[in-house]
């Protein structure tokens, strides 16, 4: 199998256990997944969980007047699909693709059988969901109490973590709508991070020219998120690929932020 469409390339996949990841192999289908893709929508049933490798996928909600806000994003580190397993067989909110690339699906009944074996899949699934509530929690806290320009560090730190290049193929509205908040504000924010020399942004496209100087201007939430994946997930030892993981999601060191 080619190396660029590898299961082991999403890190949840990574770090089964040999024989678990062995009886799921064959019925993991590899699919394109564009941007702007919906795969699932508030509160249908589940057909089937997906397991990103490079296409990263937003979960938001949309209230009743059309406003949205991102509460959390699955990538190469996770799953989209853990209500499966937690009883609720439908997810409570919509999935949007907001990075183009692949990844795997799997039936939503296999999935479930595997859990039910019980064993490592049950436990790193439930490890996973842990580390994705925390994403949500903090992601809830960081836009209540945090300034738009360190919402805006975080979102672009979280989401170079689930890709292997700096440069993001976005538009500021569609940031916006992911976060939460009017294209102006972020058109302000990154007009500011552009005149610092940490990022350069043209239409559709905002490349991060700085990694150290965005991870400087980050609040605590960036560093709070990455830690509790990295202890729950990608540092288990039963891993095949633990040590890899470990590498990539290494602790940071975060500094005071940008002032609005």
């Amino acid at each position: 199998m080619a190396a660029l469409h590898n299961p082991n390339r999403n890190h949840l996949l990574a770090a089964l256990p040999q024989a678990e990841f062995e009886r799921l192999l064959p019925h993991l289908e590899l699919v394109p997944m564009p941007l702007g893709e919906v795969l699932c929508k508030y509160n249908n049933k589940l057909q089937y969980v997906y397991f990103p490798t490079t296409a990263i996928v937003t979960l938001h909600y949309v209230m009743e007047n059309g406003a949205s806000g991102g509460i959390a994003e699955v990538g190469n580190d996770g799953m989209l699909g853990v209500s499966l397993f937690m009883g609720g067989n439908a997810l409570p909110c919509a999935a949007l693709v907001i990075t183009a690339g692949y990844g795997y699906r799997l039936k939503a009944a296999l999935l479930l059988d595997e859990f039910n074996r019980g064993g490592a899949m049950q436990h790193l699934l439930l490890c996973y969901t842990q580390a994705l509530l925390t994403q949500t929690s903090q992601t809830i806290a960081c836009n209540r109490h945090h300034s738009l320009d360190q919402q805006l560090c975080r979102w672009l730190l979280l989401t170079l973590d689930r890709q292997s290049s700096n440069e993001l193929i976005l538009t500021h509205e569609l940031v916006a709508y992911i976060i939460g908040v009017r294209r102006e504000g972020i058109t302000k924010a990154a007009k500011k991070l552009q005149q610092a020399g940490i990022i350069r942004y043209s239409r559709g496209r905002i490349t991060v020219l700085d990694r150290c100087g965005l991870e400087d201007l980050a609040c605590e939430c960036y560093d709070s998120v990455k830690q509790e994946l990295g202890r729950l997930v990608l540092r288990n030892p039963d891993s095949r690929h633990s040590a890899d993981h470990a590498t990539n999601w290494s602790r940071i060191k975060i500094q005071p932020s940008l002032s609005t």
